[in-house]
């Protein structure tokens, strides 16, 4: 069970005001499946840990059930319980984890709007060169865009990444209006340590960074070790040119 604060949510009926229920969900299958633990007390504890990470959490309760543990008695199950509020876990920091994000922008001053996000981008690392583009996908009258790859060290869940990408934008003046349409600010979080992620809301990797000139070319600049080492070779030739560095 997760307290929050569900005043706004209930006066506005928003989803940005409410705890996105898909998303500790994910962080519990993702601490069952993928961390080895001894104890049903630490996971209980890794579980409430990360989901008192997220937004506006208060408070959480926790239930972790072992069936038919191996003891001489018949029983079904064994279980932890606990409950922990966010001050019983201020002295708790999630790793710092290293993700690549990608920038874009094809509308206004482009270069101007890379450089808002650039600066907003907390813990980061590295920036590649920039790459003018020709747009994939979309309204056939769109401009060029401009495209580049940050690195960034961060302390955020993925989800928490993907939230403050789109204040970004939204600080840019980012309209969603139609489907790959022109726009003033563009970031994808592209990967998040070896974490996979399949959901309605986040998929890291980023599902078609694979397929994008734009987007190897200058993850290639700044952590060759995280592309394929032929994926020039794989990948058509031309409609990505690599103009400069952005200036800061």
């Amino acid at each position: 069970m997760i307290e929050f604060d569900a005043r706004l949510a209930g006066e506005k009926d928003d989803l940005d005001a409410s705890v996105n229920y898909a998303i500790p969900i994910e962080m519990v299958q993702g601490i069952i499946t993928g961390e080895q633990h001894l104890l049903l007390e630490r996971v209980a504890t890794r579980i409430a840990e990360d989901v008192l990470a997220l937004r506006g959490v208060d408070a959480v309760d926790v239930v972790v059930k072992k069936l038919r543990p191996p003891v001489p008695q018949d029983i079904v199950s064994t279980a932890v319980r606990l409950h922990r509020r966010r001050p019983d876990l201020v002295r708790f920091e999630r790793p710092l984890a290293t993700a690549y994000i990608a920038l874009g922008s094809n509308l206004g001053d482009r270069e101007a709007h890379l450089k808002f996000a650039v600066e907003h981008l907390p813990g980061l690392r590295a920036v590649s060169g920039l790459y003018e583009t020709d747009p994939v996908g979309g309204p056939d009258d769109q401009g060029p865009y401009l495209n580049m790859v940050a690195e960034v060290e961060t302390r955020l869940d993925p989800y928490a990444l993907l939230d403050l990408c789109r204040r970004i934008e939204a600080g840019a003046g980012r309209e969603r209006k139609v489907r790959w349409g022109p726009r003033t600010l563009d970031l994808d979080v592209l990967l998040y340590e070896d974490i996979r992620i399949e959901s309605v809301e986040l998929t890291v990797p980023h599902p078609r960074m694979w397929e994008r000139r734009f987007v190897l070319a200058p993850l290639a600049e700044i952590a060759p070790q995280r592309v394929p080492a032929d994926w020039e070779m794989r990948l058509p030739a031309g409609g990505v040119w690599r103009i400069g560095e952005l200036e800061r």
